[in-house]
């Protein structure tokens, strides 16, 4: 999917997004080293299903056909989706109101923030747990071989290779490999909190990421191809009030692109229920 548009961050970071349709308003967020283009078979469905549905998808800064930045941290990725919002059109309190936020992995930790800090309609948080010490771990151990260019690109495919899961097939696994462009400055200041600063203070970090919601509840769907774990489900429940947590077995990494179909089902229904629809 091309894009349509630039807008700029607040810090003067080009970010480049797309809409298509009219109605009311979605915006799909990528995982880290992808791009827009990823949530092209969702796109395509959301609009199939629903022709009143306005779909924005957007490149986070150092991704896609965004610029580079000085900073990938959590508070400028969710600027960047703050700023497509209203780019839209969509920022003042009325409309930021109607806007469905969706996002993938690094998306999906996008989105529970900037449902955090905006009061929108509802937030689709896919297959990223937000308890982040055992992510920690894993990266970690990795350190090294991340920061070294000569070993960055094959630890990256190894790591998404091995959380593809069983069930999604190898076009969309070549279609997915085909978008992602890893580059090691961006991907190292995206991980940088969780490499270099201790537990506690992560969780911290997090729990202040979440406050907003006890200002503003907002319906919250948390969608696992992957058991985010025991507990998972109570923990969130904490932070975001009324939160729903559900895990699709087997679905690994992808849950939205092993089945699209009952992906967008889901979403819609989630969306109806969350209104009251």
């Amino acid at each position: 999917m091309s894009h349509d548009d630039m807008t700029t961050a607040s810090d003067g970071t080009t970010i480049a997004w797309s809409r298509r349709g009219s109605g009311t308003p979605v915006v799909l967020v990528h995982g880290i080293t992808e791009s827009a283009a990823t949530f092209d078979p969702v796109v395509e469905r959301l609009l199939a299903h629903d022709p009143g549905l306005e779909v924005i998808t957007l490149d986070l800064r150092g991704h896609g056909e965004s610029g580079m930045s000085a900073t990938y941290d959590l508070a400028a990725m969710v600027g960047d989706v703050i700023a497509v919002i209203g780019a839209a059109g969509h920022l003042d309190h009325e409309t930021a109101r109607r806007v469905h936020l969706v996002g993938h992995s690094l998306g999906g930790a996008v989105v529970s923030a900037a449902g955090a800090a905006i009061p929108v309609a509802s937030v689709v948080d896919i297959d990223q747990s937000l308890q982040l010490s055992a992510f920690k771990e894993q990266l970690v151990a990795a350190e090294s071989a991340l920061r070294d260019p000569e070993q960055f690109g094959s630890v990256i495919e190894a790591l998404f290779a091995s959380m593809c899961g069983p069930l999604l097939s190898d076009a969309e696994r070549a279609r997915v490999g085909a978008v992602r462009r890893p580059d090691q400055d961006v991907v190292l200041g995206v991980w940088d909190l969780l490499l270099t600063t201790p537990e506690p203070h992560i969780a911290a970090t997090v729990d202040a990421m979440l406050a907003g919601y006890a200002d503003h509840p907002t319906p919250y769907l948390g969608l696992f191809g992957i058991d985010p774990g025991p507990g998972y489900a109570e923990w969130l429940a904490r932070r975001v009030p009324d939160a729903v947590v559900e895990t699709w077995e087997d679905h690994g990494h992808y849950p939205h692109l092993v089945d699209p179909d009952r992906f967008v089902d889901r979403i819609v229904a989630f969306w109806a229920g969350s209104t009251g629809g």
